[in-house]
């Protein structure tokens, strides 16, 4: 994945550094061409070894939100004409997009992070741009506040205009905490949203979390108080 520069988004990433009396929030935007790059052959070679496998093979994603009074864990069910719950009806994803999504990852996270065995049970596909806008303003309009009432216009707005927001699928990046990047303890919230425009051939990656900082300071105390231990000996 080729990273694309832009200078709307590297004034808006700086904006989104926000520290406010209870929690510091880090965020920024990529946007990606769908072009491999660097180790991204080995990585396409190794998600599509298994024998008989194609790039346009479907994978299950986790089940997807359908509307806001339903927990992210939640899945929505097909039901018969008699009313009964018949199952589950899960996205589903191609190989070949499965892996733009995880090289988009890596190329972001590098070197700290390697997302090269990432499943596709930890990506869902959202239910809509209007949900993800909803939650993406909910979570940062809560403890940015006016911060980031400010800036809401000018980033739905150079975002819509490098990827097309609407011709696109939007993809949720959702590991259990020990492949989650955002993890760590003290880490208030966090979401990794792809918008994947295929007649572009391009994916903008919008990451954002908040930070406990009282925590932060804590656990820096913490780290300092082992070091003096270790000189007493």
């Amino acid at each position: 994945m080729k990273l694309l520069e832009s200078s709307r988004f590297e004034a808006i990433n700086n904006a989104l550094f926000i520290q406010t009396g209870d929690c510091k929030i880090c965020g920024r935007i990529e946007s990606y061409s769908c072009k491999m790059a660097g180790n991204d052959k080995q990585l396409y070679k190794r998600l599509n070894s298994e024998q008989g496998v194609t790039p346009h093979d479907l994978q299950a994603l986790s089940p997807r939100q359908v509307s806001p009074g339903v927990s992210p864990g939640c899945c929505q069910y097909s039901r018969s004409i008699s009313g009964d719950e018949e199952g589950p009806l899960c996205d589903t994803i191609s190989r070949k997009t499965l892996f733009y999504l995880i090289a988009t990852l890596n190329a972001s996270f590098q070197p700290d992070y390697d997302f090269g065995d990432a499943k596709s049970h930890e990506f869902s596909k959202e239910p809509s741009l209007q949900w993800v806008m909803n939650t993406v303003d909910s979570h940062l309009s809560a403890t940015a506040g006016e911060q980031y009432r400010v800036l809401r216009a000018a980033l739905w707005t150079a975002l819509d205009d490098e990827i097309s927001m609407t011709d696109c699928d939007i993809y949720s990046y959702n590991p259990d905490l020990a492949s989650d990047p955002f993890g760590e303890d003290g880490c208030l919230w966090s979401f990794n949203y792809f918008f994947y425009n295929r007649k572009l051939k391009r994916i903008v990656f919008f990451t954002c979390r908040a930070i406990n900082p009282s925590y932060m300071l804590d656990s820096s105390i913490a780290g300092d108080f082992a070091m003096d231990e270790d000189e007493m000996y």
